[in-house]
């Protein structure tokens, strides 16, 4: 284990402090650190469920579905007074073109990634990283952020840091990444969204329910089914050509693995419309930081004339606003049904620090 002791310039109000910040790199996700890292991230800049200390544990061991299989661990720390104060959950590879560092849990499967750090300590923290990360004994050439968000603080000050160093900075927009903010009653949510849309809405879920068996949502919340609940949600995915090609023997692992520790963790939210005992839509969600956000979805073909896909999200978004959740964030794509209901756009960006 690498460590490294760093002091630095705080200011205040009342001016400057001295501070020391240790960092140290490990090359093991321990589960000693789990609650530290869960409490830093309650504060933190960016607070988003694939930062969570379980998700990126579990991530790590199947190194994202079999995304990575030449993979080094990079967890970088920093700690003031034996607090942990910031946490770069980053990797080595050399499977790229050119051997970089990137975030854990880069690039499918975790829509957004960032540093773990109160806004506070971003500056300072970032300040003494990239000397750190200049004396790692890897040949490092690029490091490369991946699906940072688009107003997270951090982007500024990666730069003028970047900058300072003589490094080279570059910022990509890679995708847009839909949200939905909510308002505290179905009819007013619907009365903002697009009228022609508005209509749809209501039809279908009136359709839905003058089915000779109606449609009927229900969220996923016996620990006994799980197991069950979690390999139909996969099935529902395969009847998508493209998903069922996504599905490999280590991403139904990781599927499986995202699903039991997002139960463990009270931040589960998934989601099934069913026609008796048969399951027709699911939507595979988070419900973290007062928001539901929508992972993965999948729909049985044989009903879809019954359009179960609006069916079960207009479900899902009268369930959120019911249950006072501030936003449904359909995290990275631009699909057109999206918008129809109503969100807006923000994007994720990927940023390249080349030395």
């Amino acid at each position: 284990m690498l460590a490294w002791m760093a002091c630095f310039l705080l200011e205040t109000q009342s001016g400057f402090i001295i501070g020391l910040m240790e960092f140290n790199c490990l090359r093991t996700f321990p589960e000693s650190l789990c609650d530290e890292w869960n409490a830093l991230l309650e504060k933190s800049i960016t607070r988003v469920p694939f930062l969570r200390f379980e998700y990126l544990h579990d991530w790590w061991t199947t190194r994202g579905g079999g995304e990575w299989s030449n993979a080094e661990l990079v967890l970088i720390t920093a700690r003031e007074n034996s607090n942990l104060i910031a946490i770069a959950p980053l990797f080595f590879t050399n499977q790229t073109e050119i051997p970089s560092l990137l975030f854990v849990g880069a690039v499918e499967i975790s829509d957004f990634l960032d540093f773990i750090v109160a806004p506070e300590n971003l500056s300072a923290f970032l300040n003494e990283l990239f000397p750190f990360l200049a004396q790692l004994n890897l040949p490092w050439k690029q490091l490369v952020l991946h699906n940072m968000l688009d107003d997270s603080p951090t982007d500024p000050i990666l730069q003028s840091t970047a900058e300072k160093a003589g490094w080279k900075f570059l910022k990509e927009a890679l995708q847009p990444c839909p949200y939905i903010p909510l308002a505290d009653s179905w009819e007013k949510y619907l009365a903002g969204v697009d009228k022609k849309q508005r209509h749809e809405i209501r039809r279908k879920l009136r359709r839905a329910e003058e089915l000779e068996v109606p449609m009927r949502f229900r969220i996923a919340d016996d620990p006994s089914r799980l197991k069950q609940d979690a390999e139909d949600f996969i099935a529902l995915m395969e009847q998508d050509d493209d998903k069922a090609k996504f599905l490999t023997g280590a991403m139904r692992l990781q599927m499986h693995e995202v699903i039991q520790t997002a139960y463990r963790c009270g931040c589960l939210n998934l989601a099934f419309l069913e026609v008796g005992e048969e399951k027709v839509a699911a939507y595979l969600n988070f419900d973290y930081n007062n928001r539901i956000w929508v992972y993965n979805s999948g729909i049985n073909y044989a009903y879809y004339e019954n359009s179960p896909g609006w069916v079960l999200l207009s479900n899902m978004i009268q369930w959120a606003i019911d249950n006072k959740r501030e936003a449904l964030d359909f995290m990275r794509g631009d699909e057109e049904y999206k918008y129809r209901f109503g969100a807006i756009t923000r994007y994720v960006n990927k940023i390249t620090i080349s030395r």
